[in-house]
Parts: structure tokens; sequence; C-alpha cells
């Protein structure tokens, strides 16, 4: 229910491919980190290739019309390839980090962490987006990895949903929790990314996504960027199995490319 005690609507998520996720909510339409390439090798210097290992469910002209990019970050060619690049050009709005701004062309908005962006909503009203920290990787790991986003949105009479992007802190999460005391939907960046550029996990365990979704007390977790590129070491099997161990399975939605889930609505 909502404060003034209407039905609360969900949000509806489909799963284009890696990070990359198709927003419902409010009437608001988003999609969260462009990534269209076919499978193939990204050749980033010497001893380090990315490798993309199944197609994306859609391509650009597939996604239709959307309000706003939500980018976490635009340095690693996972969370943005090529294509999806190409694609910032025809969208109204980017949401990003001010590095991010500085680097890329286009409709993008540096949004200050902590602060808000209000998307007008069909009929009135506004959808907040709010910048949350991310770390992508280990304490220490910023100079390196550099800067990302996290985001989370709100707004009367729709759920509250943690977009965490690339980040692989605890402390992080619970930071969000203090902020954001409850929380109905965790879009969680998981699949423990590893790469030589760091020694550590650049995105979420399938142990600490759990413990996560303890900390933010979510009722609905939907873990993306797991699958489909060769640095993950767990997928699917292994969130469907610590989410299992810790009696949680209920929370767990996982989905394949092309899936969408319908979560966090409250009838009235």
């Amino acid at each position: 229910m909502t404060a003034d005690g209407g039905a609360r609507s969900g949000i509806r998520i489909q799963l284009v491919g890696g990070p990359t996720a198709i927003l419902e909510i409010g009437g608001v339409r988003l999609l969260t980190d462009p990534t269209f390439d076919p499978p193939r090798e990204y050749d980033l210097g010497p001893g380090r290739v990315l490798a993309k290992t199944a197609a994306s469910a859609l391509q650009p002209h597939e996604v239709g019309p959307v309000d706003a990019v939500l980018l976490s970050h635009d340095q690693h060619v996972d969370n943005l390839d090529e294509t999806g690049r190409a694609y910032l050009a025809d969208v109204p709005l980017v949401l990003t980090t001010d590095s991010a701004t500085a680097r890329l062309a286009g409709a993008c908005r540096t949004v200050p962490l902590w602060e808000t962006v209000e998307l007008p909503r069909p009929g009135g009203g506004a959808l907040r987006v709010t910048r949350v920290p991310a770390l992508h990787g280990p304490e220490g790991s910023e100079p390196i990895v550099g800067e990302v986003a996290g985001f989370v949105l709100s707004g009367e009479g729709v759920p509250t949903v943690y977009v965490s992007g690339d980040n692989a802190s605890l402390d992080v999460v619970r930071t969000v929790a203090v902020r954001f005391p409850r929380v109905d939907v965790a879009m969680l960046f998981a699949g423990a990314g590893r790469t030589g550029l760091i020694d550590g996990f650049l995105t979420l365990t399938s142990a600490q996504t759990v413990e996560a979704a303890r900390i933010l007390n979510a009722p609905h977790v939907v873990p993306v960027h797991f699958h489909m590129w060769r640095h993950f070491t767990e997928g699917g099997d292994e969130l469907d199995k610590a989410f299992n161990d810790a009696g949680l399975s209920e929370r767990l939605t996982l989905l394949a490319p092309g899936e969408s889930t319908q979560v966090g609505g409250a009838p009235a």
C-alpha cells in the first residue's frame, strides 16, 4: 500500500542481456547500460581480453522509445559497447557519472552522488531517480576501475527499486539501505566478475547477492549481468543455489535474455 492507502503499481523488467534491461515503472520507460554487440572478443591491451559469449535478445531498433538511459559507467565495454554508444545518440536523456558525461557526446546529464532527477510521468507527478554509490571492485580499486553509479527509483504509487550498477561492496549496499530503508525490488549486478585488471571480484558473488537482499530486506531480487560474458565466474545455477540454501528462494527471479517479470506491486 502507498502512504495514502492506494495501490502501488509494480515494475516490469525485461532482460535484454548482460547489464541491459528495459524497466517500465510509473509510466516511465528506462534502459540500463546499453550493450547490443554480437558475441565477440575485445582486445583491451596486453593480457586483457573481454569476451561476449552470447547474443543480446534485442537490438536497438527493437527496444522501442525510452524516456532515459541509466548508464552506470562508460569505461568498460561490457556495460557500454560499440553499438550501445551509437544507440545513445538516439535517446533523449542519459543519466550517468560526471566522468562519463565528460567522455560521451549527446544527451548525457551528470547526476551527483545522492542527488535526484525527476522524470515526468504520464498524467502528472514524477519518477525520482537518485544517484547512489557503487564500488566496482575491492576497497581502493577506484583509481583503476573508475567511477560507477548506482540508482534508486522511487515515487508516489510505485515500488522503490535499487539498481546497483557494477558494485562489489556490501558496505555500499548498507549505505544505500540507510538512506532508503524500504527497497521493494533490488536489481543487483551479480556474476562474481573477475579479470586481470585487479585482484578481487568486480561484481557481487552469489553469496553477496543473498546478503545484499538481507541488508535491503528486499522482497524481490532480480539479478542481472551474471551471464553472456566469459569473465563471470558464477551464473544462474550458483545464484539459485545460494538463495535456496539461505531459505530466500521466494525472493529470487532469474531471467534469461528476452524474458520479463512484473514485481513490486501491491493490491488496493
